[in-house]
């Protein structure tokens, strides 16, 4: 490590996330993939010294949940209710092949990274594609092949099975993450979330599914199965640690305590469950479930859902439906969406000694945004969160690094030929959406 090259990023506005939640004009020390050193001013010279009074400086955002594979199919199922857009839906997953599924999670991890984006949960199948997608453009995957009945599936093979096989083959895999991501209630029976978490458990990777989405979701169980799916799933022995759960926007106090006592960490997708009209405002009980004592981290869903994966757009709306829907101003303030996006999210995919946060020890995932941009336009260390949260719009991102390795650069992807991709990406699209 002390071997590697060292690069040195000095005067810019640091928004560190540290437990203190420094703002400060200061200095960054990067060396081996990692940050060294962070201070107001560091003395050492670095091999590379970059001069950085125009940016600001912050840890980059981690998207808890997404199809990323289906930033390919924007505008392909809006204004639908939520049957009828998993009708859709499954209907061109029957058709998808690992090459539109890896054009489509491209395309994603391109919008992304140039959002400020360096991490992603994902639940899909075909999860190879994705990898390599991740590969190429350098973004951090922590990808879930996702399981369900194999009676009703649309993958070739058993699920289950599948999930095992992606796992093997990129545990340890630099910046890849695999995992296990079940469904849900209404797609896996006892017996496929408890051989599901068995195999999370012998691997040592995380478990990620949805939860509690739709008014109709906790209606069908309960009629079904007798118990509300938290309620069901801790009767299962399931509910636990290591577990990312999507939405939960039909909680009860109950279920909220029951969450949070399991540390099972909840993914808020505000922009997903309002336009899907998931009931309830499409408003997750944030926070109920942070008083309580659970992880709340955020997630974009799916661009068939969202049509964006921009995680400042979701912070902007986090605060401002939260504020709406309690009647309360001082409702999620900015730090604490900051926190979500970030800290919060590291702590929900188990990674908090390392990610979210620019410290001595963290990873180099940070993201240089230009203080000249009319959307940060005047910004200081006083109101640098609050234009984060409520101002900057994507185009603000000017260089992204993950794992000190730059793969934005002055609003460019570094890794891929964007020029040539576009075309093969748009041929990919009208082809997975022809009638034929």
């Amino acid at each position: 490590m002390t071997d590697a090259p060292s690069t040195a990023l000095r005067g810019a506005l640091i928004v560190t996330q540290d437990d203190s939640r420094r703002v400060y004009r200061g200095d960054l020390l990067l060396r081996g993939g990692k940050i060294e050193e962070v201070a107001p001013a560091i003395k050492a010279r670095a091999d590379t010294e970059i001069d950085a009074h125009r940016f600001l400086i912050a840890p980059g955002f981690l998207n808890t949940h997404t199809h990323i594979a289906n930033a390919l199919l924007k505008g392909a199922a809006d204004d639908r209710d939520f049957p009828k857009f998993l009708e859709k839906m499954f209907a061109v997953d029957a058709k998808r092949t690992e090459v539109d599924i890896e054009a489509g999670a491209l395309l994603g991890a391109a919008e992304m990274l140039l959002g400020g984006t360096t991490g992603f949960l994902d639940m899909y199948y075909g999860e190879d594609a994705v990898a390599r997608a991740c590969e190429r453009t350098g973004i951090r995957g922590f990808l879930g092949w996702t399981v369900l009945d194999p009676e009703i599936t649309t993958q070739k093979g058993i699920p289950l099975d599948n999930a095992a096989g992606f796992i093997r083959r990129w545990k340890g895999q630099g910046r890849i993450s695999p995992l296990v991501a079940l469904q849900g209630v209404y797609a896996c029976k006892d017996e496929t979330w408890l051989k599901g978490k068995e195999l999370a458990e012998k691997e040592k990777v995380l478990l990620h599914y949805h939860l509690s989405e739709t008014r109709g979701e906790v209606q069908d169980n309960e009629k079904k199965r007798g118990k509300r799916p938290p309620e069901w799933l801790d009767s299962l022995g399931f509910l636990g640690r290591h577990q990312v759960a999507a939405h939960g926007v039909w909680l009860t106090n109950r279920e909220i305590e029951l969450l949070s006592r399991k540390s099972v960490a909840v993914a808020h997708c505000p922009s997903s469950n309002m336009k899907l009209a998931s009931g309830g405002g499409g408003i997750c009980p944030v926070t109920e479930l942070r008083e309580s004592g659970a992880t709340v981290s955020l997630g974009t869903d799916s661009s068939t859902s969202n049509n964006g994966l921009s995680m400042l757009r979701e912070m902007h709306l986090t605060a401002l439906v939260h504020k709406q829907q309690r009647h309360d101003p001082e409702s999620l303030p900015a730090p604490v969406v900051l926190d979500m996006a970030t800290r919060d999210a590291a702590r929900a995919l188990g990674r908090e000694r390392d990610l979210g946060v620019l410290a001595p020890g963290f990873q180099a995932d940070l993201v240089l945004y230009d203080l000249s941009h009319p959307s940060l336009l005047p910004t200081r260390a006083d109101n640098a969160v609050s234009n984060l949260v409520y101002s900057a719009q994507d185009d603000a991102v000017h260089t992204v690094l993950v794992q000190g390795e730059k793969v934005v650069e002055s609003r460019r992807l570094l890794k891929v030929d964007w020029a040539k991709e576009a075309p093969e990406i748009e041929r990919a699209a009208l082809h997975l959406l022809s009638e034929r």
